[in-house]
């Protein structure tokens, strides 16, 4: 099935026009192949038929992409910097470099006319995580409403593997049994682009699975290991809104996601002397640099601590 962002015609043009055609077979291989998450797929494909669009309204393009050039390609970037933000801009550009040289690739342009493309760097802001006693204080928290053991269990079992692990929201609902090995401590996650990697989750997770599963009972192989409270698997809005919850009973700011548990799993493990590189392995980083920014939250911590206690700060 090909993404909607290509498919619709609500700006007026054919679905078959040339200059949203080749972006849909584009996007449809890529899911076929699982190069790229549905989301993102969506995503890549409103950024390309906006691109495509505005060069239509401003030169009355005909949809050849072969005609593309460097120049047009900065003029849209000036004039999108003038009215989005930088990170909108750089989406943006990310999605046609990637569409362009797959059309290299495949010949149906001779040279890309992104490959000079210099965009400014992006601030890079330090991620939000719970500390240390938040995190104890979330997952000592008990629900503020009557819930089922069996429910109560998965919860605690869910923000367990959240933070043991440093997993991503999709990763944990996307656990079958068979993937966890409750005698090594080790899971099989399916990361972003469909790298598989195992990592270990605790030995505190461990414990509240054991606990999950005696009650729920041993999935079979391909089974979902985290049923919602209807039999259905766990989805991440349903573990969102647990989380929303847990907060609540806790205290703690109730913007806080489940992602902010994976930051906190990175940040403590670095603070408590872990090995960047095995942080990058743990998280499923495909950069270090992506992992290193963690290394600023420590330092800023350290440099606090330096300046409350010696004598000379």
């Amino acid at each position: 099935m090909k993404p909607s962002p290509v498919q619709s015609d609500d700006d007026g043009e054919p679905t078959d026009w040339p200059g949203f055609k080749q972006v849909s077979d584009y996007l449809t291989r890529q899911l076929a192949s699982r190069r790229l998450a549905p989301r993102t797929c969506l995503t890549y494909g409103r950024s390309l038929k906006g691109f495509a669009l505005w060069m239509k309204s401003n030169g009355g393009w005909d949809g050849d992409w072969s005609r593309l050039t460097a120049r047009n390609l900065r003029d849209f970037v000036i004039e999108r910097q003038q009215t989005h933000q930088r990170t909108s801009v750089h989406n943006q550009v990310s999605a046609l470099r990637a569409f362009l040289a797959d059309l290299r690739e495949r010949g149906g342009i001779t040279s890309t006319p992104a490959a000079g493309l210099v965009l400014p760097k992006l601030p890079r802001s330090l991620p939000k995580f719970l500390t240390e006693p938040q995190a104890e204080a979330l997952l000592e928290a008990s629900s503020l409403e009557e819930q089922t053991p069996t429910a109560e269990a998965r919860d605690q079992a869910v923000l367990e593997l959240l933070y043991g692990g440093g997993l991503r929201v999709s990763e944990l609902c996307g656990i079958n049994g068979g993937d966890l090995d409750l005698s090594s401590g080790l899971v099989r996650l399916m990361g972003k682009g469909s790298k598989e990697r195992v990592v270990p989750v605790g030995e505190t997770a461990l414990a509240a699975v054991r606990t999950y599963l005696a009650l729920r009972g041993q999935p079979v192989r391909g089974e979902p290991l985290l049923l919602a409270s209807r039999g259905g698997p766990m989805y991440p809005r349903g573990v969102q809104l647990m989380l929303k919850r847990k907060l609540a009973a806790a205290g703690l700011p109730a913007d806080l996601t489940p992602h902010k548990l994976r930051h906190a799993c990175a940040t403590h493990l670095l603070a408590n002397g872990a090995d960047l590189r095995l942080v990058q392995e743990q998280l499923g980083h495909a950069s270090l640099s992506t992992t290193q920014i963690y290394t600023h939250l420590t330092v800023s911590k350290l440099r606090d601590v330096h300046r409350k206690a010696h004598p000379r700060a």
